[in-house]
């Protein structure tokens, strides 16, 4: 598969990629690696890493091991190793997860809880409601 030249990522290290032409309903199970570039509508229950591209829309309730996002989630999320938002990505949902970035000019409406890592309980709780607005320059 191509590689993305926008974001610099190399598709042929993704088991599967679904494309941006691909709308699914549904519930999703995986354990490798997964890409997002079209729509998707339901529930992701996933201990692989789970890629959401830039022109794609998840409106879903997704647990997986890494959840890396370009597009646009809406829905809870829940990683139990990270949570990655990339390029102007935008979740609206609560989130819960041990690690998370995010990079400067992406969105992020929802409540945040890190848990341990290893089980995924609050440590201490560190809940936050945050809300965030992106600024043009």
């Amino acid at each position: 598969m191509p590689k993305d030249s926008s974001l610099n990522i190399d598709e042929s290290m993704i088991d599967t990629v679904l494309a941006e032409d691909i709308h699914f309903q549904g519930t999703m199970k995986f354990s490798k690696s997964l890409m997002i570039k079209g729509k998707f509508e339901g529930q992701i229950d996933a201990t692989g890493h789970l890629i959401i591209g830039p022109n794609a829309i998840v409106n879903a309730t997704i647990k997986a091991g890494i959840v890396t996002n370009y597009g646009q989630i809406n829905g809870n999320v829940e990683g139990t190793e990270r949570i990655e938002m990339f390029n102007n990505a935008k979740i609206t949902g609560d989130i819960k997860t041990p690690e998370l970035i995010i990079e400067s000019g992406c969105v992020f409406n929802g409540n945040c809880t890190m848990t341990d890592k290893k089980s995924l309980s609050p440590s201490t709780p560190h809940t936050a409601s945050v809300s965030t607005q992106q600024t043009k320059k």
